[in-house]
């Protein structure tokens, strides 16, 4: 495994990076919680009030949370393969942890449903291009026909310069931030040598042979981007 990619994982089982996890991802994600409330709409236009919905990287629960007070009749399941992750999104999710049974594991480790949607924010850049389709070809058998999926994650041009030049919006953004210029440099160097990188048209190839359709964009953000499909 590549050293950067490591240091992503060993961050989501190391008690004091974990402590300060939910600052992370608004500084180094543009429109974070944008996001959030933005994929609750798109999710919401074709679950019912009383939807189940699997939630892939739940570790945090920064997403169940906004979910759960979105939509006060939906149900989750999460999974994630961080255990102390899962522990946070329990105490993230508050009043609203009840309403949510958590998994660690992987795709694998997820029952099968059928679920009402699905998403994975933040989370598939972890996996090369054969595994991130075969997650999503899991997810996919995972859910009711015609249910919808909502996926955000890193994803860009991968040829240089521009690759390098994205990349430096992506630190450049976080400083500007209120990140920690250390942490910055760090984080950079391992996104830039380690993570399963696509391009958006790679991407989107990725969900069409899982099978899924109605494949759109709605998010693009620096070297973010989100796409919404249907089962």
């Amino acid at each position: 495994m590549a050293d950067g990619n490591q240091l992503f994982l060993d961050m989501f089982n190391d008690p004091d990076a974990i402590t300060r996890y939910a600052e992370g991802p608004p500084r180094f994600t543009p429109g974070f919680e944008a996001l959030h409330r933005m994929s609750a709409i798109l999710l919401a236009e074709h679950m019912p009030v009383d939807g189940h919905l699997l939630v892939l990287g739940a570790g945090g629960g920064l997403e169940l949370k906004a979910f759960a007070a979105a939509q006060p009749g939906w149900r989750f399941t999460g999974v994630d393969p961080a255990g102390p992750m899962l522990d946070l999104a329990r105490v993230t999710m508050g009043s609203h942890a009840d309403r949510a049974t958590l998994i660690e594991g992987k795709i694998d480790a997820a029952p099968d449903g059928p679920f009402d949607g699905a998403t994975c924010l933040l989370t598939l850049h972890f996996l090369p291009r054969d595994a991130r389709t075969q997650t999503l070809r899991e997810m996919r058998r995972r859910m009711k026909p015609g249910a919808p999926l909502v996926v955000a994650h890193s994803s860009f041009p991968q040829d240089e310069p521009a690759r390098a030049r994205w990349l430096d919006r992506y630190a450049a953004y976080a400083l500007a931030s209120g990140a920690d210029p250390a942490q910055v440099e760090q984080a950079r160097a391992a996104v830039g040598a380690s993570l399963a990188l696509l391009t958006p048209e790679q991407d989107e190839a990725c969900l069409r042979d899982a099978g899924f359709d109605a494949v759109d964009l709605f998010y693009a953000a620096f070297t973010w981007r989100g796409w919404t499909a249907r089962a």
